[in-house]
């Protein structure tokens, strides 16, 4: 797939999470494709235990956006930081917003997208508590519009397969093996001290959404941090690109037919 010009040196300040594009930019890319898509990172703003910082998801989503953005001519958006994290109220620092101001904010970008000419969007979320993404993209989906959201849980998997991440995703679930690898990789400035023993488990969470998070950690860690690595983060990135390559697939052609998705499965990705 044909991508774009390389986009992680066209990152401003602010730990690479707004894009550098000037209106010039947007034009010329939009020109050269039959249809634009859009990529809008959403995180949120919540602890992840004492050793990775509020805005992981934040970072991770924008780390995944940024790698489909070398390899796809897509318009990069500034991510969304704050979303729906209330199972993590118990610590400080951890900020919310309701599903339906979340649900809201989402419709409006997408129809301020379409209004611009950009019909398409994708949803790169960083963060698992935010199911109503889903609902979004369920009811735009229904309306005839097109919206995907990504990466899914199967796109994950063929990444933790592809990097040797060794914990599942049932247990690296909160701050683990997964996102200290893509920090490790892309920020490692932003790590404390502290990841290389602070792996907790906790694979029965049956009772998450009526207890939260404390009822199931202390330290706000859920999964195995310590088996971070840097070229772990590498390779799920490198991952998550490649699976990508369906979705857009997918959104950018003249049926839009879920036929389409089939044709990345086995795209080298694990």
């Amino acid at each position: 797939m044909g991508g774009s010009q390389k986009r992680s040196a066209a990152y401003g300040p602010g730990y690479g999470l707004l894009p550098a594009d000037t209106t010039e930019d947007v034009r010329t890319r939009g020109a050269g494709v039959s249809r634009q898509v859009a990529v809008l990172p959403v995180g949120s703003f919540e602890q992840h235990g004492p050793f990775l910082p509020l805005a992981t998801d934040t970072l991770v989503a924008c780390a995944v956006a940024r790698e489909i953005a070398d390899a796809y001519p897509v318009h990069l958006l500034p991510p969304v930081t704050i979303s729906c994290s209330h199972e993590h109220a118990a610590w400080p620092g951890t900020v919310s917003l309701s599903s339906v101001t979340l649900h809201a904010v989402i419709r409006d970008i997408a129809d301020s997208l379409r209004r611009s000419g950009v019909d398409a969007l994708v949803l790169v979320n960083g963060h698992g508590g935010n199911y109503v993404l889903g609902n979004v993209v369920q009811e735009s989906s229904a309306r005839g519009e097109r919206m995907a959201l990504f990466p899914a849980p199967e796109d994950w998997e063929a990444a933790r397969r592809r990097a040797g991440v060794v914990t599942s995703l049932l247990t690296d679930m909160h701050a683990g093996e997964i996102e200290t690898s893509v920090l490790l990789h892309t920020h490692p400035e932003l790590l404390r001290p502290g990841y290389e023993t602070s792996d907790s488990v906790a694979d029965d969470r049956r009772h998450l959404l009526t207890l939260g998070m404390s009822a199931y950690t202390d330290s706000g860690v859920i999964g195995r941090p310590s088996l971070g690595s840097a070229e772990k983060g590498k390779e799920l990135l490198a991952s998550l690109a490649d699976s990508f390559g369906a979705y857009f697939s997918l959104l950018t052609s003249e049926g839009g037919t879920a036929d389409t998705a089939g044709t990345a499965d086995g795209d080298g990705r694990g």
